[in-house]
């Protein structure tokens, strides 16, 4: 005989499941695990019910964009907790290891710094640029400073905190000690470092530039260094070259005549111009590129490169500085045929060297008036000559009035082209010419 007791907790099962069935239905349409705490004690006697209650999720449920997202995110918790120990690792061995050591640290370091910038931050609060840099000095392996180089260099992309701790530590005092220690190789690893660091020059970080400069007109003067190496050292000294107060270092390094020698190599004369253009808007630069006799010819030999825009903008506008308010230099530069240039680039140059250009040859042609004077027209004197006796005088008098109808041609020819051009109106006009001969006041 089956117990009453037994018979209604059957009855009584059987009319409470329908209705948790049916809160499993709901909580399977909206995605919850609905189950509330009066069956969950009722279903702990009751597998099946238990299951109808909480069921698991679905293996359809998890895509495997879902899946790959986990998986990435456990990959990034282990790649981090690694980086983290090979932190501390190489920290501890560059303080205290042998040299071996510091190598394998130097390389951790460096594949560390490249992750990202957060990491780069990271490891210069722990501590590594000041041991580098002595590792760079410091050690006899040309191997180990290679290593202590390429670290430096992650560490510095893109921080100037790092930069400027490399300065504090040394790097750049230090540097003369490398000239003859340091293997050719190294050299170029070191200027790709010195390119980077040479971006404090346009802040207020003080630094010790004549030590950088020394070893860039080195590198510049150099015949096995290779071209894309000299634009790397070019790039280095047009950052020092923006800040007035290397000018002076920059000149008596000689650089000018260096700057001067790279003009006609087509792939560094552009960073060459650059830095001419920077040192010249200084008295003492202005007045070491007009003393150098190579510069006219080396400038004007570059106005030919119609091919390259900028290298004919930059050199014209060299050329403006020195010839404005200097008769001696427009003079050099009417005898290496500068005028039949300006005409060609006014007609074929890019519109900044079109207008540099032929604002320059305004100065030419208002000189050639000068020249001309009084004589502009036919002149009496001219013909009385052709109906006086000869004189011992008469050929020197003659010639002088050939010359100065030859000038007038030219000054015509000169005019009409210039209207060819579509020259405004009043643009011959001077009056925009401040009384300083700085290029700040030149119009381009």
């Amino acid at each position: 005989m089956m117990d009453s007791s037994s018979t209604f907790s059957n009855k009584k099962n059987k009319h409470k499941k329908p209705q948790q069935l049916l809160c499993s239905f709901f909580a399977r349409i909206f995605g919850q695990f609905f189950s509330p705490s009066s069956y969950k004690a009722e279903a702990n006697d009751n597998l099946e019910l238990m299951d109808s209650i909480e069921p698991s999720i679905p293996a359809s449920v998890i895509n495997p964009e879902m899946k790959g997202g986990i998986r990435m995110k456990l990959e990034e918790a282990k790649g981090e907790a690694g980086d983290a120990a090979g932190m501390k690792r190489s920290v501890k061995q560059l303080h205290f290891g042998g040299w071996e050591e510091k190598g394998e640290a130097a390389l951790e370091i460096k594949r560390l710094a490249k992750v990202d910038a957060r990491m780069r931050r990271s490891l210069a609060k722990l501590g590594v640029i000041p041991p580098l840099v002595s590792m760079l000095f410091e050690a006899q392996d040309d191997h180990c400073r290679h290593l202590a180089i390429e670290a430096l260099i992650e560490l510095a992309n893109g921080t100037f905190t790092n930069k400027a701790l490399m300065v504090e530590a040394g790097l750049l005092v230090k540097l003369p000690q490398l000239m003859d220690t340091l293997e050719f190789s190294g050299k170029q690893e070191l200027a790709v470092l010195l390119v980077s660091i040479s971006s404090l020059a346009k802040t207020q970080f003080p630094m010790a530039s004549c030590h950088i400069i020394s070893f860039l007109i080195e590198m510049l003067n150099t015949e096995e260094v290779v071209e894309e190496m000299k634009v790397t050292c070019l790039a280095t000294l047009y950052n020092l070259s923006t800040k007035l107060d290397n000018t002076r270092a920059i000149v008596s390094s000689g650089a000018v005549h260096t700057l001067t020698r790279l003009l006609p190599n087509r792939g560094a004369s552009e960073g060459a111009l650059a830095i001419m253009g920077n040192l010249i808007l200084s008295a003492i630069g202005k007045k070491a590129i007009e003393d150098d006799s190579m510069v006219p010819k080396a400038l004007v030999g570059t106005m030919t490169w119609f091919d390259k825009p900028r290298c004919q903008e930059l050199a014209i506008y060299i050329l403006m500085i020195l010839a404005h308010k200097s008769k001696t230099q427009r003079q050099k530069m009417a005898g290496l045929g500068i005028v039949s240039l300006l005409l060609e680039v006014a007609l074929l140059g890019s519109p900044l060297a079109q207008k540099r250009a032929l604002k320059m040859l305004q100065w030419f042609k208002d000189e050639g008036r000068s020249k001309i004077g009084a004589h502009s027209g036919p002149q009496t004197e001219i013909t009385s000559l052709s109906s006086s006796p000869l004189s011992g005088g008469e050929p020197k008098k003659c010639q002088k009035a050939v010359k100065q109808m030859v000038m007038q041609s030219l000054s015509n020819n000169m005019e009409a082209i210039m209207r060819r051009a579509h020259v405004p109106e009043n643009f011959s006009s001077s009056k925009s010419f401040a009384a300083s001969s700085s290029s700040k006041s030149l119009p381009y």
